[in-house]
């Protein structure tokens, strides 16, 4: 019998048979791979891609509800965290009028989103952008096809307007949307031993549950190469670099023809991410709207993450021959794109419930406070044959920080 991790975060909400009987599927999937791999080390990346996109194991992969329901009469919402579209709708309208703004440019009716989620910001967006008198060809990219069945019930008396990818584009002009999409890509971790030598961390097998363990080994060169130039050695420092983001950003320049790619995520310039008292990185796990630092439990069942270096998405756009068009936090892009009128309007409408009203003040809340989402989220905008200024960027553009 393995014996109980030490580590295991306390108060997380307890399995059920069902979860249990996953998790188990999960753990022996992952482990036969370690096993396979050479010296049983596993990078961390290559764990989080199999934790949370593993076919029909994977927490992205699998049935489960991952996403929070608005619901004011739930004491525990469901699912594992709440994103802005799931708080309010007024999200996916204000946004609609970046996107209309973007599409005219680009003489181009697309909108792309990535990692679609429950469905909640293209039930928002499509008729915001109707209403402006847009008729959208909005397609959807999704890895998991639970949430492709979800995103169609959330999404029935739309679907004329809606088609569902299983690539990417050859070729695209519109507008492309990547909400919580970038800190779920998965990302390298290192560490500067006490020596100032940089380490790669792993996984390996362990006879304890969970029945991994974290390992590390000499990062190569590319790697060191990558880290050292984001910042300078310190001894015990820890955080994660992630290349993948950076390469899917650089394609999107192969295949992006005019138009522009709205990223929205949490996360920080560099020199802000490795800042010298961020000495653990910014990993970060969800379950049950639990949060936790222990990515190698629950594994399948929760959610892993990481910070967005903004600074490197904006090189990797750079690299791939887009422009950077626009950086600030979410809030400031709401309040220039139009969140107050939006909610002045709905704060009038007679057929809108008290209920409603009180509802979505506190959502916008949550939206715009320093001390909720407003700042610690971040919108990025790169794209090709667009002339800024976009509206969601006219003040408070922080490219200067990049």
């Amino acid at each position: 019998m393995r014996k109980p991790n030490p580590m295991l975060p306390t108060g997380l909400p307890t399995l059920d048979p069902h979860a249990t009987a996953h998790l188990e599927l999960v753990q022996a999937h992952i482990s036969q791979k370690i096993a396979n791999m050479p010296e049983g080390f596993m990078p961390f990346d290559q764990w989080m891609d199999l934790a949370l996109y593993a076919p029909g194991l994977g927490y992205y992969a699998a049935e489960s509800t991952k996403f929070g329901s608005t619901d004011a009469t739930q004491i525990l919402p469901a699912g594992d965290f709440t994103t802005a579209p799931e708080l309010s709708p007024l999200f996916g309208q204000t946004l609609a009028r970046q996107v209309a703004q973007i599409l005219e440019q680009a003489e181009s009716v697309q909108v792309l989103e990535f990692g679609a989620g429950s469905g909640a910001l293209a039930a928002a967006l499509i008729p915001a952008l109707q209403a402006l008198g847009i008729n959208p060809d909005y397609q959807i990219l999704d890895v998991s096809a639970d949430l492709k069945a979800r995103q169609q019930q959330r999404l029935q008396g739309l679907e004329s307007s809606v088609t569902w990818l299983t690539r990417l584009p050859d070729s695209f002009s519109g507008c492309i949307i990547a909400n919580e999409v970038l800190d779920a890509m998965p990302a390298t971790l290192f560490r500067w031993d006490e020596a100032g030598q940089l380490t790669e961390l792993g996984v390996k097998a362990s006879s304890d549950n969970p029945p991994y363990a974290w390992d590390a080994r000499t990062a190569n060169s590319a790697m060191a190469q990558a880290v050292s130039q984001r910042m300078p050695p310190l001894p015990g420092y820890q955080s994660e670099i992630n290349l993948r983001a950076e390469a899917w950003i650089t394609e999107m320049g192969k295949w992006l023809q005019r138009g522009a790619a709205l990223l929205i995520d949490y996360g920080f310039p560099q020199r802000e991410y490795y800042h010298p008292q961020r000495a653990e990185g910014t990993l970060m796990c969800h379950f049950r709207h639990h949060a936790h630092g222990q990515p190698l439990i629950y594994a399948g069942l929760q959610d892993i993450t990481t910070h967005v270096d903004f600074t490197a998405m904006a090189d990797a756009a750079l690299a791939g021959g887009l422009d950077v068009l626009g950086y600030t936090s979410q809030a400031r892009f709401l309040m220039n794109a139009g969140l107050p009128e939006l909610l002045t309007a709905a704060s009038q409408d007679d057929g809108v419930s008290t209920t409603d009203k009180v509802s979505s003040m506190s959502a916008v809340q949550k939206l715009l406070s320093e001390a909720e989402m407003g700042e610690l989220f971040k919108v990025l905008a790169i794209g090709r044959g667009i002339t800024p200024p976009l509206m969601g960027f006219m003040r408070g553009d922080r490219r200067d920080r990049l």
